[in-house]
């Protein structure tokens, strides 16, 4: 007799999938003696339900536009993004948003979890692995980007649907932990969400009670859910994280909630079926062992040796699920856009402009020309003045600043800017009020969303930003921070609010092009600069007071700011005995001292220097001949750490920088003390070329 072979049940093929994303987590941790099991062992019916019930995302184009978000905040739980990205068959995209016709994680990349070049490493990686939206490692990072992202998709929302025509309308579902209960980032998202009402935006709590150090009731008591409340979020609560229906039900009234956010409490157990590792902290971020793993598979009714199984009927199960309701979503939505592009032709050919990363035709135009002035303009008033045009010009150009924009110049003052709150999101000014940790991450979660963000505040507390500015640069995103009162221009407010580490510290960080320009014009330079990058973040440092406006038909024009350095000012017959390099607000006293030079018969060159990283990857021949090797009587000058310059003035050269802490005095009183003077420039170079 042939054996009847019993079709699995719906409900089977459920816990069957789940269990899968469970014990692929499991022995990837294993064999990679590295990890965290125990969340993916505990929220793996949470995932599930996201993905195979509730989410829009079609595996097969990850960079839909239309589709839904999912951030994983508490990033450690990785192996809950690398199964469900397996299991659903999302296809691999680069950058040039080309689909490869191969997944995005393979089963031998999760054999290789966080192993080199794995597709599955430690952590959600943005640009490394299609399908991760945004790259979470610190805890409370995750969730302050997907408040970006909501913003984002009611901006977009508001100035390009239509009636009949919602082509944009997605939803973020973001999972987090303790961790981003904890850390304060999360906080101050949270509050900025409710204040914006924020109903495009899920956020799952998974509340088990574990942290590294034990329980929670160590540390962490408060009532999580009052707090919610207090914000202003819907919050809803779902007992057992085992129970799909209760979850689904929870993100359908999510989807159905208007005027404000969603928090879902989430009840777990870390290390759900580990019969000895069961709601402990020893299953948080180590393997189980191999005879704890078999006794798990025992519970979960699975074969106890089996590596790396994915049953009969789990890839179809997902096809049958996300992989038909995604199909279908993205077909209607291609269709819509088709009907759109023939309606609002020019708001179609916006939205894949933007979706490109491209800009706008004539983008750059009217763009400000500063004429030469003694007393000059202020870095932040020329930005200001720039910025204005370009929000005009670029119209998903958007931003603000942590309440300081009258001071940093980022409000946007053309009739019909507007400003983004809850009963207007198409305004473009941006108000993240002081919440510094916040904005740099929501401002990540904009470029995610292919919209162009900046964000402002005074550049010493580019420290409460630093995460979130190293973020942008490991995931090549395009963002724009922009910082004012760049050194001792706030003299009387002290060391405070003098910054001296901090052009060293974001000069050292990969891929970050970090541009503090000398005039007015350089500032207009480097705006335009930083435009046209695609997959790098820009840092903009701005002066606080007027910078003279260098006469350009005298010296160099400000264009030269494109390739990082140039000679602005040279010696008759361009042949150098010394060289001044200065950036930011001391290029004018560099200039000064390079005019009393020679009027003294000694020949000076004065190299602007705005940006380190783009002056490093110019050709060694422009290089060499801005700053020629045979000429080693050089002279730095800078309001800030003497750290790194020895690069460019070398062992024969001196810097005139800061080696202290700044002081409470006026500004020119502090210049004098520090030697940020033409006169003592001038005496150094003497004293370098030995005519001292």
């Amino acid at each position: 007799m042939t054996p009847v072979v019993e079709t699995p049940t719906t409900t089977e093929l459920d816990q069957l999938s789940i269990n899968t994303i469970r014990t692929l987590s499991i022995d990837a941790v294993q064999q990679a003696k590295s990890g965290h099991p125990g969340t993916p062992m505990a929220l793996a019916p949470l995932v599930y339900t996201i993905w195979n019930r509730v989410m829009r995302f079609d595996p097969r184009d990850p960079l839909w536009p239309n589709r839904d978000r999912f951030v994983l905040s508490n990033g450690h739980a990785s192996m809950l993004l690398w199964s469900v990205l397996h299991l659903t068959r999302t296809q691999a995209v680069n950058a040039d948003y080309e689909n490869l016709g191969h997944p995005s994680v393979t089963l031998d990349d999760i054999r290789r979890f966080r192993q080199l070049d794995s597709k599955a490493p430690g952590h959600p990686e943005y640009h490394w692995v299609s399908g991760v939206e945004t790259t979470t490692g610190p805890l409370g990072q995750g969730i302050a980007t997907s408040v970006g992202m909501a913003i984002g998709e009611k901006w977009l929302a508001n100035r390009y649907n239509r009636p009949d025509f919602p082509i944009f309308d997605y939803k973020i579902y973001t999972v987090c932990g303790d961790g981003c209960m904890m850390e304060g980032i999360g906080s101050e998202a949270a509050s900025l969400a409710a204040h914006l009402g924020l109903d495009n935006l899920c956020w799952i709590y998974d509340n088990n009670h574990i942290t590294i150090e034990g329980n929670t009731k160590i540390t962490f008591t408060e009532d999580v859910a009052a707090r919610f409340l207090a914000y202003g979020w819907n919050v809803l609560r779902v007992g057992d994280a085992n129970d799909c229906e209760r979850i689904e039900h929870a993100l359908d009234v999510f989807r159905r909630e208007t005027g404000r956010p969603t928090f879902i409490i989430l009840d777990s157990h870390i290390g759900y079926g580990s019969p000895h590792k069961h709601d402990t902290a020893a299953a948080h971020g180590e393997p189980l062992g191999d005879e704890e793993v078999r006794l798990t598979k025992r519970a979960y009714g699975w074969p106890e040796d089996a590596k790396f199984l994915v049953p009969d009927g789990v890839y179809e199960h997902f096809e049958d699920g996300i992989g038909r309701r995604g199909a279908d979503s993205h077909r209607e939505w291609t269709q819509l856009f088709e009907a759109y592009r023939a309606q609002y032709p020019e708001l179609a050919a916006e939205i894949e402009q933007m979706q490109r990363r491209e800009l706008p035709s004539g983008w750059d135009r009217n763009l400000p020309v500063f004429p030469s002035d003694a007393k000059g303009i202020a870095g932040r008033d020329a930005s200001g003045k720039t910025l204005n045009v370009l929000a005009q010009n670029i119209p998903w150009l958007l931003g603000g600043s942590a309440d300081l924009g009258p001071s940093n110049k980022t409000l946007l003052t053309y009739e019909g800017a507007g400003h983004f709150q809850a009963n207007s999101p198409g305004g473009k000014n941006l108000h993240f009020g002081i919440r510094e940790h916040s904005m740099g991450a929501i401002l990540n979660g904009l470029a995610v969303s292919k919209v162009r963000p900046y964000g402002a505040t005074f550049f010493i507390f580019s420290d409460y930003e630093r995460p979130a500015i190293r973020l942008s640069a490991l995931m090549e995103l395009p963002t724009i921070f922009v910082f004012t009162h760049d050194a001792m221009g706030d003299g009387e407010d002290g060391p405070t609010h003098q910054p001296v580490e901090h052009l060293a510290s974001l000069r050292a960080i990969p891929g970050l092009v970090t541009l503090r320009p000398g005039d007015a014009n350089e500032v207009v330079e480097a705006y335009r600069y930083i435009m046209q990058l695609r997959h790098q973040p820009a840092v903009l440092v701005l002066s606080r007071q007027p910078l003279p406006t260098l006469d350009r038909t005298k010296y160099a024009a400000a264009t030269g700011v494109a390739r990082g350095a140039y000679v602005l000012a040279d010696a008759p017959g361009a042949n150098p005995e010394v060289i001044l390099i200065a950036s930011g607000s001391e290029v004018s006293v560099a200039v000064d001292a390079h005019e009393n030079l020679v009027a003294e018969g000694i020949r000076s060159r004065v190299v602007s220097i705005p940006s380190w990283d783009i002056f490093e990857h110019q050709t060694r021949e422009y290089r060499d001949s801005v700053l020629p090797p045979n000429v080693t009587a050089r002279i730095a000058i800078e309001q800030a750490s003497t750290f790194g310059w020895e690069r460019y003035v070398g062992a024969k050269g001196r810097m005139i920088g800061m080696t202290t802490f700044g002081a409470s005095a006026p500004l020119k009183e502090l210049q004098r003390k520090f030697g940020f003077e033409p006169a003592r420039v001038t005496a150094v170079a003497k004293e370098v070329l030995g005519r001292g």
